[in-house]
């Protein structure tokens, strides 16, 4: 009885750790790997129930990144601000926003909203990646987000 209940127990929590994981889609778009015929498409595995949570990729020769999506803090005006004379300044991502989505993206659809999320991720053969996502849709609970990496790649990335 006691190894049925163990069992039960097991596969239930496998269950519920199966479900706690979503594959994203990154598409390189801009730079060496976007040349190749054909082009690659990665798939990242995005796991844990709430952000932070881990990621991790194995790229073409097998090199594996792994890293943790943190929230970024949406970006607030000062009490009493008029939101024209305030200067509000993007992330350094926001240039590779604008040249997967269009000018003027990142303004107008990413910088404060409040589910926007990044990640550094670093692989075992030298590859590190910086990713960026937010909730495009929440109805459907899309994401929508980009990457670059540090072999001068670019990346859509669909969640």
């Amino acid at each position: 009885m006691r190894k049925r209940i163990s069992l039960i127990l097991l596969i239930i929590s496998a269950s519920a750790l199966s479900a706690c994981t979503r594959t994203a889609r990154l598409y390189p778009v801009q730079g060496p790997l976007s040349a190749q015929t054909p082009t690659p498409v990665f798939f990242p595995k995005i796991t844990g129930l709430a952000y932070p949570s881990n990621i991790s990729l194995v790229l073409s020769g097998g090199e594996l990144c792994k890293g943790r999506w943190t929230q970024v803090v949406p970006t607030q005006l000062p009490k009493g601000a008029n939101a024209a004379g305030v200067q509000i300044t993007a992330g350094e991502m926001s240039s590779v926003w604008d040249s997967v989505y269009g000018p003027g993206y990142y303004v107008a659809h990413v910088l404060g909203t409040y589910y926007y999320y990044e990640s550094v991720i670093s692989g075992n053969r030298g590859t590190v990646i910086n990713l960026e996502l937010y909730l495009a849709d929440s109805e459907s609970h899309r994401f929508k987000g980009v990457a670059r990496d540090n072999k001068g790649n670019i990346y859509k990335l669909i969640l």
